[in-house]
This record gives structure tokens, C-alpha cells and sequence, in this order.
């Protein structure tokens, strides 16, 4: 088997000069900051959006446009990510970097200008959805690799931490701009995308380089068909796992959903296969015997698993219970839910950077494994906590959480990209990215599972004797508590009043002072919460044991600190050099910080 060749780039990062690196960073950034923000706006801002085209999507024929507006972004990206990293690594990072921005502007503008109603609008979205995961995958796939090439070794983790706060954070201010910008019109959760997207592509068009080794090689089109083909069929099952089947409460035992997952398993094992016959595979399957790489990614997956869903039962747990008992209306929940889950945002954004330089000084396993056990520890919190907790002890919490997150994301990021050959970077971010978001439309799908398996043990019961209790006849209340638990789940999600939504005809020959009662602020929350606090305990367990097991393979990786090249020796420190060029500001026009490297 011949190896494939490689080609060396026109200019080094070094060539490029000392402020290059610091332009990669902050291209990057953004880069990755409005991908995370467009992957969680659409969450909050879902009962705007779907009250704006006029569709109810708790109807039994809309719950998939629901489905896929929520997921269909992260099926995406988990899915292409690899692919593009690879071709990164085969026609340049930054070119197909800039390919990733131009799309994904262009996708942000065809969302802002829906112009229609109903399911053609419904389907108009899903499909520009769709399209903006793919440049958000060029964007996902090849900003570490960038940053990689960019950086030396000892200032990885930094560059990583920046970049990995933005990436965080992007997630959770997504839910607080989509919470800001929905309410007043559902168009501006696209629209402020365009300006960012704009000024992005132009500035990575003229500013980024590929300084990295490109490697001259052949398109893996079987392994790219079979591993779309493969982990699509598994998503979508997942994805379509969670609605209503028959008398059941949700689509496990659907034979539809049955095939999906088993066939989508079935082709990954050919698609394993495959990539161990081919000349430039698509999975460099041999980057596992890395013991840094392999465990690093084993520890990432747990983590992703762990925290993944985490987001969506928050949400509900502050929307549909909650803020309502404290004397939020539904309508105003979703802006409210996202201030409340700040502190988990300020946490990560105080321990990230911090994790990621000092890991390049001390090393990256005691970073990565202290912070799996620190959000395990705070799983174990939100279990002991009362459904309606004492917000402050909450906010600690969640504040501990994300630090926790902080620790483990930047020193881990930095560990498997500084375990990776230069000619492999793209590829092995990409793989590194696809665990990560794969992991999240899982987690998802597992912690809606067991919310819907410990409300349904209980709820329809509550429901029943609630019900009847505030005035509704026997039959009514009996055919609203054998509804599917999904549905009240969805309802939570959205800020929608539950019993409203479901309760339809059979409220209306109720007494006004009964239905006062049973729609208020009180009922449904006190109704749910023992019900929810069986589902929540059993989400957050298998969440704690995720992270326990990400602490573990964190111990297993090699966490030394990165050796530097001989080239490197003699660098500043990043103080020193951020300090020369603010010392160079002062005396230079600002735009001589963002020269234009010289093209070679």
C-alpha cells in the first residue's frame, strides 16, 4: 500500500509573523461563537417561531417538524464534520474554513427572509437548517486544526480555551439572545447572524493562510457514504425514538425506529471495515493507537454524553415548573429560563482559559479528570435538590458546573490536537467533533427517555386525581391523563401553558373559576413535580455516571506537558508577546495589528 504524499504549504505560521496567530484565534472565535449561538437560538425561541407561521407543533402531524427543528442542525454537523475535516487536510483548512462562513451566512439570510406560513414554512426552515449545519460543520471541523497550525505546542492550550469558551458559550448565549430577540420578532434570531457572518468571511478571506502540511491524497467515497449513511439512520432513529407510538409512549419498539438504529449500526461496522482496506481512509483509525488521542476522545465522549441533554431538562424544569410557581407567566419563560442558566455560562468562561494555559505549564490529565468529577459532583447536587429549590443554592450549582466544564474542555482539547501528525489535524478534529455532537443528539434522546419513563410511572395518575379534583368529569379528565407524556413534556419545553394545550374542549364546560384554577400558575407545576423529580433523578444519574467515566479515561491519557520543538525555545511567553503588541499598538495604527500576511 502506497502512502499518500503531502505538500508542503506556501508559508509557515511562523513567516506569517507574531500577530498571525492571534488573527487565526480571533477569526476562529467567532467563527465558532455565532455556530454554537445558532445551534441553541432556535431552542428558546421555538414558540415564537412556530406562533409566527402559524402552526401548532404539539399536533400529532407537526411533532417531527418540532423534532427536526431542534435536531436537525446537530445531526448535521455530527454527521459532515469529519468529511470536511478531511478535506481540510487535503485542499486547505482555511479554504474550506472560508467556504464554511460564506455558507453559513448565506443560509443565515434565506432563514431572516421566510416569508410564508404553515408546513411549507416549517419545511423551508428545517431545509436552510440543514444547510447552515453544513457550513457550520466546515466552520466546527477545521477551526481546531487552524488553531493548531497557528499555535506551538506550550500555547495550544490557551488558544483552545479561547476558542473552547467560545464554543461553550455560544450555547448558552444563544438561549439568552433567542429569549431577547423572539418576542419581538422571530425573524432577528436569523437576522443577527448576517453582519457577523459577513464580516467573518471577508476577514478570514483576507487574513487566514493554510500553514499547515496538506496531504495529497484520494476522497474515501465508500467510507463517506457508509458513515453518513450509518450514523444518519442511528440519529434520525433517536431523534424519531422519542415521540408517541401507539399505546405506548414513545417509538422504541416502532419497527421503523428498530431498523433505523440496528441497520445504521450494522453499516458503521462496514463502514470500520472499509477504513481498514482503504488507501486515505476517512477515519484514521489508527490515530486510537495514541493512547492521548484514544482516551482523550473516550473521556470527550463520556463528558458529551453526560452534559448534552443537560440544557433541554433545565429548560423544562425551569419552564414548566419552576418560574411559573415563582409568578412567571408561560409566555415569559423561555427569556427567563435562559438569565436563570447564566451562572453556568460564567463559571465556564472563568475556568476555561484559565484550564487551558495552565495545562500548557502543568500538564492536561489532572485539569481534565478534576473537572469530570467536579460536573459529576454537581449532578449528585441536582438530584438532592428539591424541584422547587432556593434559586441561590441553585446558582452555585450550576456556577460549579460550569467550571467543572471549564477544567475538562480546554486541557482535553488541547490534549488529542496536540496528540495528532500535522498532515492529520483536519481529520482528527473532525473525528474529535463528531464524537462530541453525535454524543449530544444521543444525550438528548437518552435523557428525554427516562424523563418520559419516570413522568409516565406517575403522571397520568397525578393528572387523573388533579383534574377531577378541580371540577373536570371522570371521562374528560381520564382521556387527558392517557395522553402521551411527550406531549406535556414538549409543552414544558416550549413555555407553553400545558394544561391549556391539552385540556382543549374539555375545559370549556368547566365553571370560569375552574378553569382559572386548573390553567393557573399553580396547578400544573404543583401537579408535576413529583412525577418530574422520578425522571429527573433517573436523567441526572446516568449523566453522573457518564462523567465518572470521563474522570476515568481521563486518567489513562498521557497528561504531560507539551514538549516544545527546538524552533519554539525561544518564544515569548504569551504575557510577553500579548504585552510587545500592545506596546506596538501604541506606537502603530491599529490596523498594523491585522496586517495582511505576505502571500509567498
Amino acid at each position: 500500500m502506497t502512502s499518500p504524499t503531502t505538500r508542503e504549504p506556501t508559508a509557515g505560521a511562523a513567516d506569517l509573523g507574531p500577530h498571525y496567530k492571534w488573527i487565526a484565534l480571533s477569526n476562529t472565535t467567532l467563527g465558532m461563537l455565532i455556530a454554537t449561538i445558532n445551534s441553541s437560538i432556535v431552542l428558546i425561541a421555538l414558540p415564537d417561531i412556530f406562533k409566527g407561521i402559524h402552526l401548532n407543533p404539539l399536533e400529532s402531524g407537526n411533532t417531527s417538524y418540532l423534532l427536526w427543528m431542534m435536531m436537525g442542525f446537530l445531526v448535521v454537523t455530527a454527521v459532515l464534520v469529519v468529511s470536511f475535516g478531511r478535506l481540510g487536510d487535503m485542499f486547505g483548512r482555511a479554504r474550506m474554513y472560508n467556504m464554511g462562513f460564506a455558507i453559513f451566512t448565506l443560509s443565515s439570510i434565506f432563514l431572516a427572509i421566510t416569508w410564508f406560513d404553515g408546513t411549507e414554512a416549517a419545511i423551508w426552515l428545517i431545509a436552510w437548517r440543514i444547510i447552515q449545519g453544513i457550513g457550520g460543520a466546515f466552520l466546527m471541523a477545521n477551526s481546531s486544526a487552524i488553531l493548531t497550525d497557528a499555535f506551538p505546542a506550550h500555547q495550544r492550550g490557551l488558544a483552545m480555551g479561547i476558542n473552547g469558551v467560545a464554543a461553550i458559550a455560544g450555547s448558552f448565549l444563544g438561549l439568552l439572545v433567542g429569549g431577547v430577540l423572539a418576542p419581538i420578532q422571530w425573524h432577528y434570531i436569523f437576522l443577527v447572524s448576517v453582519p457577523f457572518g459577513v464580516i467573518g468571511t471577508v476577514w478570514a478571506y483576507l487574513k487566514l493562510r493554510d500553514t499547515g502540511v496538506r496531504k495529497k491524497a484520494k476522497m474515501d467515497w465508500w467510507g463517506n457514504l457508509t458513515f453518513a449513511i450509518g450514523l444518519i439512520a442511528i440519529l434520525v432513529g433517536i431523534t424519531y425514538g422519542i415521540q408517541p407510538y401507539g399505546s405506548s409512549d414513545m417509538r422504541w419498539g416502532n419497527p421503523w425506529v428498530l431498523t433505523a438504529i440496528i441497520g445504521g449500526l450494522v453499516v458503521l461496522v462496514a463502514f470500520v471495515y472499509i477504513e481498514t482496506k482503504v488507501e486515505s481512509p476517512l477515519f484514521e483509525l489508527s490515530l486510537f493507537r495514541n493512547r492521548a488521542f484514544a482516551f482523550g476522545n473516550a473521556a470527550n465522549l463520556m463528558g458529551s454524553i453526560g452534559r448534552g441533554g443537560l440544557q433541554f431538562i433545565l429548560i423544562i424544569w425551569l419552564q414548566g415548573i419552576w418560574l411559573p410557581q415563582h409568578g412567571y407567566d408561560y409566555s415569559r419563560t423561555p427569556l427567563w429560563a435562559g438569565i436563570y442558566m447564566l451562572p453556568m455560562t460564567v463559571g465556564f468562561l472563568l475556568s476555561a482559559p484559565l484550564s487551558g494555559a495552565l495545562s500548557d505549564r502543568l500538564g492536561t490529565k489532572w485539569f481534565t479528570t478534576s473537572g469530570m468529577l467536579i460536573t459529576a459532583a454537581t449532578f449528585g447536587a441536582l438530584i438532592a435538590l428539591p424541584v422547587d429549590f432556593t434559586y441561590g443554592i441553585f446558582a452555585v450549582i450550576l456556577l460549579i458546573n460550569g467550571i467543572g466544564q471549564g477544567l475538562f474542555s480546554s486541557p482535553n482539547r488541547a490534549l488529542v490536537m496536540n496528540s495528532l501528525p500535522t498532515t492529520s489535524r483536519g481529520s482528527g478534529a473532525g473525528m474529535m467533533t463528531t464524537f462530541q455532537n453525535a454524543s449530544q443528539v444521543l444525550s438528548i434522546g437518552l435523557f428525554f427517555s427516562l424523563m418520559i419513563a419516570g413522568l409516565s410511572a406517575h403522571l397520568p395518575a397525578a393528572l387523573f386525581d388533579g383534574l377531577t379534583a378541580g371540577g373536570m368529569p371522570d371521562a374528560s379528565a381520564q382521556g387527558i391523563a392517557g395522553l402521551p407524556t411527550v406531549g406535556i413534556l414538549f409543552a414544558a419545553f416550549l413555555g407553553y401553558n400545558p394544561i391549556e394545550q391539552i385540556g382543549g374542549g374539555a375545559l370549556n364546560g368547566l365553571p370560569q373559576a375552574g378553569i382559572d384554577h386548573l390553567t393557573g400558575l399553580e396547578f400544573f407545576p404543583h401537579l408535576i413535580s413529583d412525577p418530574f423529580a422520578d425522571g429527573l433523578s433517573a436523567a441526572f444519574t446516568f449523566a453522573l455516571i457518564c462523567c465518572v467515566l470521563g474522570a476515568v479515561f481521563s486518567l489513562f491519557t498521557v497528561g504531560r506537558r507539551p514538549e516544545k520543538a527546538d524552533s519554539e525555545k525561544t518564544h515569548e511567553s504569551v504575557g510577553e508577546e500579548l504585552a510587545a503588541v500592545a506596546a506596538q499598538a501604541s506606537g502603530e495604527a491599529p490596523s498594523e495589528l491585522i496586517a495582511e500576511p505576505a502571500r509567498r
